[in-house]
Formats: structure tokens, C-alpha cells, sequence
């Protein structure tokens, strides 16, 4: 990935003969399935500290062959891993310099193999029950302390500055049983078993933990938080409103803490409010109570501009999550702006959208999908006058690409092959769902030869 920079290659031919009237060409669409970066179903690979089998490239490869993944009916093409790396031997210890290495190993894998990463970082996956009054899920949860996790954020941060070029995101992790900002024994216990709300000072401690880790990534690269609220508690402080203003378009893809922050909804169309993604967890001074509608509406409108993805949980919801007519599952993702979700859980909810007849069309549009409507170009140039282009895309996907990427023109010489690269201007990640009209003049290379490109 690292060494395919370009993102966009039109395919044109142009003779440095003589000057020549525009021509334009027509473009029919594929809806051919195949894979692009940082977008689509991702692969999930789960592994322990304290069992760590590193990532191979021979593995990696594999998924990248139209595969089914367990309990799929479906087939995915992929691009993506979601690295599952729980921390269980380390809740009261540093990292050690060989478990750092093992992680370095997989991004070597993942690099070789031409994929990216979504990691999260996590001390527990497990649950006990008990004598509590949630009954299902009781304390002690099994996560870290805060300075433990501060310090395992800065122990990181070298390597995900070093590998961010096969990040795709990095989920915010660390607090709570997997990794989910909710069941924690350290940053306010929103559950029955704890106060139910989360207190200002613990809302505080979050946002240091978000802060630590948005300092710990290269400011081109994002995180992907559990809730919304925990976003806007973030940029507005521990008393912020469910009603909090989203981030607008100026500010977006400033590289800016608050654009730098997406979301990842892991019960996505479980529930009125998927299991409480859209909740207001109170603070010191409020109680815990509904906020779907408000909650709701930041998201679609924030989520425009930042990477979000998630997988479904549970079933229950159907026929709400299935395909439309009866449900809205391609509705939801379309407003939601959805790049990525898991092949692998929940697929009693993944295979209904297979047998119900939208899948292929999920599989198409998570993220973004550009269709090469038309183009205009010159049929032929004088090597000391300019190259006019004209561009028609859409881009049919639910999102924009999240990370910057250059769109590029490549002259390629016919006969010798040599290869010219002239780069359009804008930012690809405003080229939002709808139409996409590139046009630019562009000066040729001085050391261009004559002949057909």
C-alpha cells in the first residue's frame, strides 16, 4: 500500500502531435465486486498476549481471494484486518520488548501482503457473572489501571507512528471489557454495578486517554470511538449536551483532534438504539437517560467527515435490520457513512441481507465507489501547450475516502512505457457521495517525448 500512492488512474490516449478539438468519451459502469483500500468487510483476527501467534503474509494473501469467513453464506474481497490485541498478561507491567516486536511483525505481514489494519488494544474479552445487581456481568472487569494504560499508549506510540501507512484507523480501546469504553473498573462504572452514571472527573480521564492516543498516530490518521457522546464529551468537556454541535465541513480533514475523531458502532442495528450507542451515559450533575433521536442526528451529520465502521450483534431487531422493503439496513448505512464492517459476527444478521437480495449491493457500497461517467480530453497536443481534462465521477459508496490519498493522471508512452504522473488538485476525501466533476489544465513535462500515450 505504501508504494502504490496513486489513487485514481485514468486510462486516456493522447498523441503530442498537433492541437485537436476536445473529445468526449463515454464510460459504461462495472458492478464487478473487487476490492479497494480502507473500505469494505474486514477480516477479524483476534489474538491474547499471552498466546500471541503473529500475523503471516502466506495467511494474509489468502483473504485476499474472494473467501467466506466463518458462519458467511457470502463471499467478501478484502482489504482489511481488524487486529483484536488483548493485553492479559499486562494489566500491571509494562510492555514487554518482544510482545512490541511480535505487533511489528504483523504490520510487516499485513505491508507485505498489500493490506491495512484496524487495531484495538484491550486488557479482557471475558465476562463472569455473580452477585451483582447486572447480574450478567460483574466486577472486578479485568482492565487496567489508568496509569498502566498510559503508559502502554506511549510504549505504542512508536510503532503506530511508524507503521501508520497500513493503519487504516485505530479504535480508542484500553477502557472496559473489550475494549468497549462501558464495563470498567478504573473509568467510572456506568452500569447498575457502579453509579450508573460516568462522573465528570471519570468523563475526564477518557478524554485523556482519547487525547494520548490521537497524539500517538501522525496527524493524517484517525480514531474510532465506541459512542458518540464520548466525542462530543471530548470536544465540549463532561457536561456537554446530547444536542452538541457535529463538526462542519470547513473543519473537516484539518488534521485537527476533532476531525481526527470517527466511530466505531459494534451492536450496529441491534436495537431502537443499538444496545446503547445512542445513549446519554450523565455526568456529575445529570442521570443516565435515552437520547436516540439527538444522538442519532449528531452522527449522521458528523459521521460525514470521519471514518466509521462496526459490526452487528445481535438479531433481534429484525425485521428492522434485514433489507428493505421490511427493513433499513442499507438506509442506515447510507446515513451513517459507513466505510467497513465485520465478516464475521454477527452473520445470523450479515447472511439475511444475502438471502434477502442486498448484499451485493453492501458489498459494493461501504465506503466509497467511484464510476468513471465520462471524460473529456484532447485527441492530440503540442509537447509547449497544455493538457485540458474534464472528469465526470460518482461516487455511489455510503462515504468519502477517510485518509488523504492523491488522485493522479499517468501519461504512459505506448511504444517505450515510460511513465509520466501529473497530480490533480483538491482533497479525494471531499469526494462525497454524489457527483464528482474534476477539470484541470495541466502543463506538460519539458523532458516529455513525442508519441502516444
Amino acid at each position: 500500500m505504501k508504494k502504490r500512492s496513486s489513487f485514481l488512474a485514468l486510462l486516456i490516449s493522447i498523441s503530442l502531435l498537433s492541437n485537436a478539438q476536445q473529445e468526449k468519451v463515454i464510460y459504461k459502469e462495472s458492478l464487478q465486486d473487487f476490492p479497494n483500500p480502507e473500505r469494505g468487510f474486514y477480516i477479524p483476527i483476534e489474538v491474547s498476549a499471552s498466546r500471541f501467534k503473529p500475523l503471516t503474509t502466506a495467511k494474509l494473501m489468502a483473504y485476499k481471494q474472494p473467501v467466506k469467513v466463518r458462519g458467511a453464506t457470502y463471499t467478501i474481497n478484502t482489504t482489511l484486518v481488524f487486529r483484536y490485541y488483548v493485553l492479559d498478561t499486562f494489566t500491571d507491567k509494562p510492555l514487554p520488548v518482544s510482545f512490541l516486536e511480535n505487533i511489528q511483525k504483523d504490520m510487516d505481514a499485513l505491508r507485505e501482503a498489500g493490506m491495512k489494519m484496524i487495531p484495538r488494544f484491550a486488557y479482557t474479552n471475558t465476562t463472569k457473572t455473580g452477585d451483582c445487581k447486572d447480574g450478567a456481568i460483574c466486577p472486578p472487569y479485568g482492565d487496567a489501571s489508568t496509569g498502566i494504560v498510559f503508559n502502554h499508549i506511549q510504549q505504542l506510540k512508536p510503532l503506530l507512528q511508524k507503521n501508520a501507512d497500513i493503519i487504516a484507523a485505530l479504535q480508542m480501546g484500553f477502557i472496559g471489557i473489550w475494549g468497549e469504553n462501558y464495563y470498567t473498573d478504573y473509568f467510572g462504572d456506568a452500569s447498575a454495578n457502579g453509579t450508573g452514571v460516568i462522573a465528570d472527573s471519570s468523563w475526564q480521564l477518557r478524554s485523556e486517554v482519547l487525547k494520548a492516543l490521537l497524539d500517538a498516530l501522525p496527524k493524517d490518521r484517525m480514531i474510532q470511538v465506541r459512542t458518540p457522546q464520548i466525542k462530543q464529551r471530548f470536544v465540549y468537556g463532561p457536561k456537554a449536551l446530547v444536542t452538541s454541535a457535529p463538526l462542519k465541513e470547513p473543519a473537516s480533514f484539518d488534521q485537527s483532534d476533532v476531525s481526527r475523531i470517527g466511530f466505531h458502532n459494534d451492536c450496529f442495528l441491534s436495537g431502537p438504539d443499538d444496545y446503547g450507542t445512542y445513549y446519554d451515559y450523565g455526568n456529575s450533575s445529570s442521570s443516565r437517560k435515552p437520547a436516540n433521536e439527538e444522538l442519532r442526528n449528531y452522527t449522521e451529520a458528523d459521521s460525514r467527515y470521519v471514518a466509521v465502521g462496526g459490526e452487528t450483534c445481535d438479531d433481534v431487531f429484525s425485521p428492522q435490520n434485514d433489507c428493505a422493503p421490511a427493513g433499513h439496513a442499507e438506509e442506515e448505512m447510507k446515513a451513517l457513512h459507513f466505510s467497513f464492517l465485520n465478516a464475521a459476527y454477527n452473520n445470523k444478521v450479515n447472511n439475511d441481507w444475502d438471502s434477502l437480495g442486498c448484499m451485493e449491493s453492501i458489498k459494493q457500497k461501504l465506503g466509497y465507489r467511484f464510476v468513471l461517467v465520462s471524460g473529456s480530453y484532447p485527441s492530440h497536443v503540442k509537447k509547449d501547450k497544455k493538457l485540458h481534462i474534464e472528469i465526470e465521477l460518482h461516487n455511489i459508496g455510503y462515504a468519502s475516502p477517510f485518509n488523504p490519498r492523491s488522485a493522479q493522471l499517468v501519461l504512459r508512452n505506448t511504444k517505450t512505457m515510460k511513465v509520466y504522473t501529473l497530480n490533480f488538485l483538491g482533497n479525494i476525501q471531499k469526494w462525497f457521495p454524489g457527483k464528482i466533476n474534476l477539470e484541470q489544465t495541466f502543463v506538460l513535462p519539458s523532458e516529455i517525448s513525442a508519441g502516444s500515450y
